[in-house]
């Protein structure tokens, strides 16, 4: 299956929430399935839109799923690292990250798993979160700022460009991809393989996607299923950049 969420739809949807963690309101909406769970709801995937409150912390926790994490908008720190528009983390299941600090105009990331699992957060302040972690490779990175183009070079853009998210120096040992790929107005090409991996995502980072006759804008997200047969992407009118995050298969 393919699951399209239009962008705007989710953040014209934003709903006070109380963190778990910190007790502080901020704000949130889900692209896909519900904000939090605690058990195996099967292939259904998870995604979901956070808007940090300014100056909010939000403690080092883990979460028992893989997931990919964007940072859109605003700024902030997580750990010693500084964290601005537009940069990726990957984290592996069972990884402990943060704290995660929100600038003084708060922070968005948007969490993207490509299941329903045990998603709620463990947070190493609370007693008991020793017995709750499993094996993994407990990778926890984050990529350099991703610089997009300005509307006229998208558009114009006459070639397609496939660039990697993470350090060279990352090494990849399994089937976990991160790419940024570029395209002028209705230019397209075939995404991978969806049954090569884990199945995954595009977020629009920039310009649009076009899909079934209708164009997705900003911070919409498609979910490729690892069972279907392929997925053809394809620029609108004013070029997309678009963010394609694959998942590993399950390790666990």
């Amino acid at each position: 299956m393919i699951y399209a969420k239009n962008g705007m739809d989710v953040l014209d949807n934003l709903q006070s929430v109380i963190s778990p963690g910190s007790g502080i309101e901020h704000w949130g909406s889900s692209y896909f399935g519900p904000r939090y769970s605690s058990a195996d709801a099967g292939a259904a995937p998870q995604a979901l839109v956070t808007e940090m409150s300014a100056n909010e912390t939000i403690l080092p926790h883990f979460h028992g799923v893989t997931q990919f994490q964007l940072f859109p908008s605003g700024s902030g720190k997580m750990g010693k690292e500084e964290v601005q528009p537009l940069m990726v983390q990957y984290k592996d299941h069972h990884s402990a990250y943060g704290p995660l600090v929100a600038g003084p105009n708060g922070c968005t990331f948007i969490a993207l798993r490509n299941k329903t699992g045990d998603s709620a957060p463990v947070y190493l302040s609370k007693p008991g979160y020793k017995e709750k972690l499993k094996p993994s490779k407990r990778r926890n990175w984050v990529s350099p700022h991703i610089s997009l183009s300005t509307r006229p070079v998208l558009k114009y853009r006459k070639d397609v460009s496939w660039e990697p998210v993470f350090q060279p120096e990352r090494t990849i040992v399994d089937e976990l991809d991160a790419k940024l790929l570029r395209l002028g107005s209705g230019m397209s090409i075939q995404g991978p393989d969806p049954k090569a991996a884990a199945g995954y995502y595009l977020f629009v980072a920039n310009g649009s996607l076009e899909k079934d006759g209708t164009e997705l804008p900003l911070w919409s997200l498609v979910f490729v299923d690892p069972r279907e047969d392929g997925f053809e992407i394809k620029a609108g009118r004013n070029g997309l950049e678009a963010l394609l995050l694959q998942f590993p298969r399950d390790d666990d």
